[in-house]
């Protein structure tokens, strides 16, 4: 899609609650993926606010002061403001989770009611709860209760169980409670639970939301992996702001290129590889920080290959990373493929259309 292809949305600042986003382009939440290295780097590079991997409440609950958890709950000054997830099955330890979250410094606190990952239902969490519309506002009610007035209380949904009338109803109703019982916002992705990744996210179904609610806030998600898709779902639907997911993975630059965008400006051309090699060195050098030399390398594989997309020989260069066990071996992909600074590639929709995994962690 050319630039002038793009109905341009009318883009006003985003707020959540007491909390000013601004620009209303932000990075979900991302389980196994969205850390602390994650969000900086998405920070520095145009996203406004970003979410961390979803958390059990469980897992929070129990945690204790080690360094091989503190990875979790840790937060730096310059990613504010930054958004803490949740999920689990019992309303009463769902609320002591929130505020291990408010204690932890999260600005916001999210609801997760979207999660299609089968071992999650299994065990009554997630995307589950939009089959138990009473449960689903009991811990709404609760975790608004506990949380203080001045920390933002959203919830991140699908569009239903399926396609069934009932799921339908549960989901309005899931949905009018929380906004009664006092929630600042909701993102919804355009899928139901049973499709999970597979086929396309209705955004059809967001512009009917955002005429229901009306002055109320909605976040769109579901099917952006390009910055004109972002713009694209704001102009068709109407939603306040849309969280980019899958499509931040290995391209934080994304954001920056939404900004372009949306200001009236060309599409920028994507970061040449001098330019993804110093965001890429910078990442494992964060990610060596909060998880200690020794661990970096492995847990670095995964972005690796994400970052990967963007070179224009993509597929040797996602070969080379799956290899990575440590920082050497990382600087020698480096200083291999990203020895020459040759023009990047956009992701043309092909990036990350396979990936999809909210397992939450600590489970």
């Amino acid at each position: 899609m050319t630039v002038e292809e793009i109905k341009k949305p009318v883009l006003k600042d985003l707020r959540l609650g007491n909390v000013s986003i601004g620009f209303p382009i932000v990075q979900a939440a991302l389980s196994g993926y969205s850390d602390w290295p994650m969000r900086v780097i998405a920070r520095r590079l145009g996203a406004p606010y970003t979410v961390c991997e979803v958390m059990l409440d469980e897992f929070l609950v129990n945690l204790k002061e080690r360094k091989r958890t503190s990875h979790f709950l840790h937060i730096s000054d310059e990613e504010h403001p930054v958004g803490g997830q949740l999920m689990g099955a019992e309303p009463a330890q769902f609320s002591a989770g929130a505020l291990k979250l408010v204690e932890a410094g999260f600005d916001v606190i999210d609801i997760n009611f979207g999660c299609p990952v089968k071992k999650v239902l299994g065990r009554c969490r997630g995307g589950f709860h939009l089959s138990q519309p009473e449960t689903a506002i009991d811990i709404i009610r609760r975790t608004r209760d506990v949380v203080p007035d001045h920390i933002p209380v959203t919830v991140k949904m699908r569009r239903g169980i399926d396609d069934s009338s009932e799921s339908r109803d549960n989901f309005f109703r899931i949905l009018d409670a929380g906004f009664q019982i006092g929630i600042d916002a909701v993102t919804v992705h355009g899928r139901t639970v049973e499709q999970r990744y597979v086929g396309p996210s209705r955004w059809e179904f967001l512009r009917e939301l955002k005429q229901h609610v009306g002055d109320r806030v909605v976040l769109g998600s579901g099917d952006l992996f390009t910055a004109a898709d972002c713009l694209k779902m704001m102009a068709e639907t109407g939603v306040d702001g849309v969280t980019v997911a899958r499509g931040a993975i290995g391209n934080p630059w994304i954001f920056g290129q939404c900004r372009a965008l949306a200001n009236g400006q060309p599409l920028p051309n994507p970061p040449s590889l001098f330019e993804q090699r110093e965001v890429i060195r910078e990442h494992f050098r964060l990610a060596e920080e909060i998880y200690t030399m020794k661990r970096a390398g492995p847990i670095m594989r995964k972005f690796g290959i994400k970052y990967s997309i963007l070179h224009p020989q993509h597929e040797e260069v996602r070969k080379e990373f799956v290899k990575v066990k440590d920082r050497s071996e990382w600087d020698a992909v480096l200083d291999r493929w990203y020895n020459q600074d040759l023009p990047g590639v956009h992701p043309n929709g092909r990036m990350h259309k396979a990936q999809g995994s909210c397992t939450p962690g600590g489970n």
